[in-house]
């Protein structure tokens, strides 16, 4: 099966990931993957919430697509007066995807908040935010050591993301918007710069999958997260 875009089964769309694109946040990134581009701030507080243990940090997420990032206009969270529910579960796996990052004993009572916010939305913007987002929360952390709050960096690995499906009784990895849209088969899969899964969101959209199948589009992500590292490595150079 071919792709309209010509890309291999086993290719990423093209990758960029811009640093300080803001002048006052500790981390900032813009990150292009193909068509989806998302801008990502990562902000320090020197507080912490109240659930968070004494000595320990806290990492975590927010998340909104702008307006006009889809094929047409949609409306603001603020104009219904609450979070869509896509947007709260996509902050909240961006955030248990950080915290995995993370050793919240060296951070010391400090939480980063890291705000994607979607400029355009051609599929897999969860995964660019967790993969762009660990480069903005690995630059808040440098910001914190230069500035002598913290003694040690707390950044424990790289996280990264990517999405692989089946489409048309086909396994591919990186799926836009047009392969997502009729994907039989569509999972999302976070892992360390070690390969270890942080998590995987797998679901049969048009008929159920077997273990067989996962363990295949689990490979694919692995190859795509192996080559989003050395990026993000890259990008923090």
């Amino acid at each position: 099966m071919s792709r309209l875009d010509g890309r291999a089964l086993d290719e990423l769309r093209p990758v960029t990931i811009e640093t300080g694109v803001n002048a006052f946040a500790e981390g900032s990134v813009l990150i292009k993957c193909g068509q989806t581009i998302v801008y990502i701030t990562a902000s320090v507080e020197n507080k912490t919430p109240p659930h968070v243990a004494e000595g320990h940090g806290w990492v975590t997420a927010e998340y909104s697509m702008l307006p006009r990032a889809n094929r047409s206009r949609s409306r603001r969270d603020v104009s219904k007066l609450k979070l869509n529910g896509r947007s709260a579960e996509i902050q909240r796996l961006i955030g248990r995807s950080l915290r995995a990052a993370v050793d919240m004993e060296k951070l010391g009572e400090h939480t980063i908040t890291i705000d994607c916010d979607v400029l355009q939305g051609d599929g897999g913007t969860r995964t660019a935010s967790i993969t762009g987002g660990f480069v903005a929360l690995a630059l808040a952390c440098k910001k914190l050591m230069e500035k002598g709050e913290i003694t040690e960096n707390p950044i424990l690995s790289n996280v990264a993301a990517i999405s692989a499906g089946i489409v048309g009784e086909v396994p591919m990895l990186d799926l836009q918007y047009y392969e997502d849209s009729g994907a039989q088969v569509d999972l999302n899969c976070v892992m360390n710069a070690q390969g270890e899964l942080i998590e995987i969101q797998g679901t049969g959209e048009g008929r159920a999958f077997t273990l067989d199948e996962q363990m295949k589009l689990v490979t694919l992500c692995k190859k795509g997260i192996d080559e989003l590292v050395e990026l993000q490595n890259k990008a923090l150079l």
